[in-house]
């Protein structure tokens, strides 16, 4: 075999590492989202701010937890517009371009949804409710979506600004801590991912969001995606050579 061909096969298996990864990564992120939902409305007497709380934190801690584990593997998305915003980020940069190709971001893609509805049925089997529901939980409004457009945007920048320079913290961190805020002060308990949306549509219960409310949430993500995408770029450090050139 030609060193060619054994490059490739690492590639793949690499590959193949990170796929996995992004699966099981999404579908115990959803599992524990959903499930950490069922048992809080079932041990809360009826108190949705309790029931609130105990999701909260297990939700914080499990991607904390999620991320740190698998984000040396494939970087911990679990969410297809943060694979769409690396995919695009390494785009513009020469030196990361052909790193992340645009197959491999639609099988992340791909792998992260299919994640979802794993994690979705393994929660439903583990409480012993229906495999196969769909969520009646009706979550609609202009609050609702300005909540998830302010949730997503505030999510790419804590990604994007996790690695700006001069930033210590590890974004395992500061992705949860910034989840965790964003269930309390936005409306929609900030799902910020189109694979959670898919995920708690499978689940008739306190995390769960109605099939007909999915489409604009998820469209409100992608505007909150972009606007992030934009503070971002704001953000980022003033080129010298630029400055200078003015004088």
């Amino acid at each position: 075999m030609s060193a060619a061909e054994n490059l490739d096969q690492t590639q793949a298996i690499h590959l193949n590492k990170q796929f996995f990864a992004e699966f099981i990564g999404t579908a115990a992120l959803l599992c524990a989202v959903i499930g950490s939902g069922i048992m809080a409305e079932r041990l809360s007497g009826g108190n949705v701010g309790v029931a609130l709380i105990a999701n909260t934190l297990a939700t914080v801690f499990v991607l904390f937890v999620l991320i740190e584990i698998l984000g040396p593997i494939s970087g911990a998305h679990f969410n297809p517009f943060v694979t769409l915003v690396v995919y695009f980020k390494n785009r513009s940069n020469s030196t990361l371009a052909g790193v992340f190709t645009a197959q491999a971001a639609i099988l992340f893609i791909a792998t992260q949804l299919v994640g979802a509805i794993a994690g979705a049925w393994l929660a439903n089997a583990m409480f012993e409710l229906p495999m196969l529901q769909l969520s009646t939980h009706v979550r609609s409004g202009t609050g609702q979506w300005i909540a998830e457009s302010v949730a997503t945007a505030g999510l790419i920048v804590v990604i994007l600004r996790s690695s700006g320079d001069g930033v210590n913290a590890k974004a395992s961190a500061l992705v949860a801590c910034y989840i965790g805020a964003a269930y309390w002060f936005t409306a929609s308990t900030s799902f910020a991912n189109p694979a959670a949306v898919v995920g708690r549509m499978l689940s008739d219960s306190f995390a769960g969001i109605a099939p007909a409310s999915a489409l604009s949430f998820v469209a409100a993500q992608a505007l909150g995606a972009a606007v992030g995408v934009g503070i971002n770029h704001l953000l980022e450090p003033i080129d010298d050579s630029g400055i200078q050139g003015l004088k």
